[in-house]
């Protein structure tokens, strides 16, 4: 069915505008889950966003009556109790706020429509503590305000059309209001979740899609949601980890009668106290209970605070540096766009804040890849042995760092000649490919990073010298047998490599790596790093300590959890 020609929506039609709409950000989950930098990136607004919305249309599918207004407070309601997160909970509010412009009517006009969507805006804005432009309270205000243009003649095919341009504008600029963004180089996630389902909505009003493709009932949970649940890592915060972040808390609180005036309470006296203990607060009330969320060092203290005015419904509280940490270790690529999508369909990319230097690094194994950019490499480029970026990978990536000067750091023989014709290729920056073939220069190299140099050049000079201090060698499984007059191989046998040359052979790949170091000269150098791939154990870890502790006692040793897939062990003998 084609809903284009319409000029009014009644109950049936919002349900399965809703239901698409929701559809549409369940497929987007992850693209949005990784925009998400404010206020850290914690990285689960999309989940958050889906699980709020999916709520809400649980309840809507319950609802017996068509009528548009019991259909928009159904799900308004069931909103407001799944809600969670920020971007969650701002989205329930906008909701809830367009079902009271609803009023008591059975359907409405478009210019009805509007005025809805702006008392939702109204409400979202008045729920917010400390509300921040370029976030979904900016994507959803700019929309409503572009929308007054609404009058009797407007279909619905046009009135989509001109919400979504209107959403998909003022997403894109959101990085202009807000500096964090501009930094990251990313529009905001809860703009970018919102968007996505007006998205959906969109296309079931052009019939670009069936109306019953997002008929079935949402994902109640969030295994279902994002897919696999992540397991959480209890080791990732550690008894010597730092509290930086704090808890998330949220909570339902039912006012009771015996604790306080229910029906003149104002949760504004909640908000004065979580203000002087936390942050990123929303709280409201609707009838008896009151939804809270707040970060805070001392969720206790909220919930000591709270409780003299009621008693919990639901309760959660997670620690944010585990959830960030668990999030980072678990990030999986992002494919690019479909080429062959429509352009409105894409989230708004941007470029970061123009500076005068950037580095760019290619390496493989959230380890690995989490080292680099703790060392202040800005980009990191997925590829390696079996992975090489193409020159157009390195173009996008370029435009997304934005200097003056920028530095590539290849780290593999087989990938500077791509890095080098993408350099040729780019104007908008001069491109500076440190021909490293090994991640041992480029950690060598960055470790002694140093942009306080008067030209591009001499930072260059600088990297080139840096990295030639390191020796890197490699250990991993032999796929055949192999003879040569220095090595022999069988099927069986871990081998030692550095720069394409077989150095070392053992059925034992600890023995191997201790021959490859021999081979290294390890004797002549101070400090050995040893990166572990995603195949070692905790008893090769142990002897491997055992193995420099023994062998080399006198040398620095450190190790990193790399989770590279290819190589078993690397070693980087500075």
């Amino acid at each position: 069915m084609v809903y284009s020609d319409y000029k009014s929506v009644d109950g049936d039609m919002f349900e399965v505008f809703i239901r698409n709409g929701a559809s549409e950000l369940h497929k987007n989950i992850k693209k949005v889950n990784d925009l998400n930098v404010f206020p850290i990136p914690d990285g689960d607004t999309g989940d958050n966003m889906y699980l709020t919305i999916a709520g809400g249309i649980r309840e809507m599918l319950r609802e017996q009556d068509h009528r548009l207004w019991k259909k928009a407070r159904a799900l308004a309601g069931g909103m407001l109790l799944a809600a969670r997160g920020n971007s969650g909970v701002i989205l329930s509010q906008i909701f809830a706020g367009i079902s009271n412009g609803l009023g008591e009517y059975e359907k409405v006009t478009l210019k009805e429509l509007t005025e809805a969507f702006m008392a939702g805006v109204d409400r979202a804005y008045e729920t917010v503590v400390k509300p921040v432009e370029g976030t979904i309270l900016t994507v959803a205000r700019e929309s409503a305000q572009l929308m007054q243009f609404t009058d009797e003649e407007t279909t619905l095919g046009e009135y989509s059309d001109h919400l979504l341009s209107a959403m998909h504008d003022s997403l894109a600029n959101t990085p202009e209001l807000l500096d964090v963004l501009k930094e990251a180089g990313v529009v905001d996630s809860g703009g970018a979740g919102l968007y996505m389902i007006a998205k959906g909505a969109a296309r079931v009003v052009r019939g670009d899609v069936d109306p019953e493709e997002g008929a079935s009932e949402p994902a109640g949970s969030l295994q279902q949601a994002g897919g696999a649940a992540p397991k959480m890592d209890l080791s990732l915060f550690t008894a010597d980890s730092v509290l930086e972040y704090g808890y998330c808390t949220e909570f339902l609180l039912r006012l009771m009668h015996a604790k306080t005036d229910v029906e003149h309470f104002d949760e504004k006296v909640i908000v004065d106290y979580l203000s002087t203990i936390g942050d990123s607060i929303v709280c409201f009330k609707d009838d008896t209970i009151v939804k809270v969320h707040v970060h805070t060092m001392t969720p206790s203290k909220a919930l000591d605070f709270c409780q003299q005015f009621g008693e919990f419904l639901t309760l959660k509280i997670e620690n944010m540096m585990l959830q960030h940490n668990n999030h980072v270790l678990q990030k999986e690529d992002t494919a690019p766009e479909d080429a062959d999508e429509e352009e409105e369909s894409a989230i708004p990319t941007v470029k970061r804040k123009r500076r005068p230097y950037a580095t760019c690094v290619v390496t493989n194994g959230q380890g690995i890849i989490d080292i680099f950019r703790e060392m202040g490499a800005d980009e990191v480029l997925i590829g390696g042995q079996g992975k090489n970026p193409s020159a157009q990978d390195f173009i996008a990536c370029f435009d997304r760092l934005n200097a003056d000067s920028i530095f590539v750091f290849p780290n593999n023989s087989n990938i500077i000649m791509a890095a080098e014709q993408a350099a040729e290729l780019y104007g908008d920056s001069r491109v500076f490919v440190i021909p490293s073939k090994s991640i041992g220069q480029a950690y060598t190299a960055m470790s002694m990073l140093d942009i306080s140099f008067d030209t591009p050049e001499e930072v260059r000079d600088n990297f080139l010298e840096n990295m030639n201090y390191a020796e890197t060698g490699m250990v991993c499984k032999a796929c055949r047998d192999y003879a040569s007059e220095d090595v022999v191989v069988t099927e069986e046998d871990y081998v030692g490599l550095s720069a394409k040359q077989l150095l070392s052979a053992s059925p034992d790949k600890v023995m191997a790596l201790k021959e490859l170091c021999v081979k290294l000269g390890i004797e002549d150098r101070d400090i050995a790093t040893v990166i572990f791939g995603t195949d070692a154990t905790e008893e090769d870890r142990e002897r491997v300590r055992e193995l420099f502790a023994g062998e080399w006692p006198s040398k620095e040793f450190y190790e990193i959890d790399g989770q590279q897939e290819l190589y078993d062990v690397v070693v980087i003998l500075e």
